[in-house]
């Protein structure tokens, strides 16, 4: 009897971690084509951007003249987001937002600090530092970001 119990035990036990592991979600890798994407809309839109090493690309327009952000500032941004085929997704007031640069995506906590206070420009973020291949509210999995921003405040 206690071995059957045991044994009972044992296979409740193995069947409960397979199945936790059949629910586990994998990320898919967009990295080639959100480039590819990217490289699309700067030609098409006559841009030229610079690319980081962590694969964000950013387009300095104006790079502002006062205090410079850093990964753990909290900023002021007014912006608008949008998919590279220009549907809005989102966009704050002529006031802007505040955040800290911890509290965002990786793509804003990067690209943000390439501007200085009074700065503005456009990031296009590829998936891996956005929200991946999950969808997040009204942007679909593996998704390019493409931000207008202007840098309002260092707080």
């Amino acid at each position: 009897m206690k071995h059957l119990l045991y044994s009972l035990s044992l296979i409740l036990f193995i069947s409960c971690n397979n199945s936790s592991n059949e629910t586990t979600t994998t990320q898919t890798d967009f990295t080639v084509e959100n480039d590819q994407e990217i490289n699309a809309y700067l030609e098409d839109n006559n841009l030229v951007a610079q690319k980081s090493d962590t694969g964000l690309y950013y387009i300095i327009n104006e790079p502002g003249d006062g205090a410079e952000p850093t990964a753990t500032s909290n900023v002021t941004v007014a912006y608008k987001g949008f998919f590279t085929n220009g549907n809005v997704f989102d966009e704050s007031s002529a006031d802007g937002i505040s955040f800290g640069l911890q509290q965002v995506i990786k793509g804003w906590t990067e690209g943000i600090t390439y501007f200085k206070e009074g700065g503005s420009g456009m990031l296009l973020i590829p998936s891996h530092l956005g929200y991946g291949s999950f969808d997040r509210g009204p942007i679909p999995g593996g998704s390019v970001l493409v931000f207008d921003i202007e840098l309002l405040s260092v707080n």
